[in-house]
């Protein structure tokens, strides 16, 4: 395959021109990265503006009496954040096929040696339960694969995939947890505040990802890759 900057040939066992160290087509992920980070600043974008209104409602919500609450109202006035989160999930799932198709090449391209076959890049999350504790390994595996860290920036790399799994998981239960309606003030008050709560760790998610994502690609975008 030439070389789109110098016009040399690549050869196929390598993932850079030998000439002029561009990186070959069929290699340069940069093009993803970039997709799977912009759906994720969108992602946050969605939660961040949910959470806000969110918050705007619980004042008039604290406010209130319970002689002079509406429970038709109140629902009336969920439910389009009940539809947001649905929303969100589904931009969410099209945002991680996208993830892994980036995730599955940057373990190709990690040049430091990984305690689990590619296939679980894409297995660690199909298998129930082990979806639940193997993707932020497999994560954390590929972004110190792809550079050279201490011990301590070892650990700060698993902090935070750390967070940003927890974050995910908390985002994903509190959304599907958001109820539609409320029938007393009390149960009001508690859906606004859940409401925060999902689209806040949404947010942290979303955002974490986005670090990571685009670590990981400038890492292995100056180093050399695997072949």
């Amino acid at each position: 395959m030439p070389c789109a900057l110098c016009g040399d040939i690549i050869p196929s066992q390598v993932a850079r021109c030998p000439a002029c160290g561009a990186w070959a087509r069929r290699r340069d992920f940069r093009a993803v990265g970039v997709a799977v980070f912009m759906l994720l600043g969108f992602n946050a974008f969605i939660a961040f503006g949910a959470g806000i209104s969110l918050l705007r409602m619980n004042r008039p919500l604290a406010e209130l009496t319970r002689d002079g609450y509406d429970a038709v109202a109140t629902a009336q006035a969920l439910a389009p954040y009940a539809d947001v989160f649905t929303i969100s999930t589904v931009l969410g799932a099209i945002t991680g096929v996208l993830y892994l198709a980036w995730l599955w090449r940057a373990a190709g391209q990690a040049a430091g040696p990984r305690p689990y076959p590619r296939r679980w890049v894409v297995l660690g999350w199909l298998i129930p339960v082990v979806n639940l504790v193997l993707p932020p390994r497999i994560v954390h595996d590929v972004w110190v694969s792809s550079g050279r860290f201490s011990v301590a920036g070892r650990h700060s790399v698993g902090v935070l995939v750390g967070a940003w799994w927890v974050s995910l998981l908390a985002a994903v239960g509190l959304g599907q947890a958001f109820p539609n309606g409320a029938e007393s003030l009390p149960e009001a008050r508690f859906s606004v505040h859940l409401g925060v709560a999902a689209a806040a760790c949404h947010a942290l998610a979303a955002a974490l990802c986005m670090v990571s994502v685009f670590q990981i690609t400038r890492l292995q975008l100056d180093r050399p890759v695997a072949t």
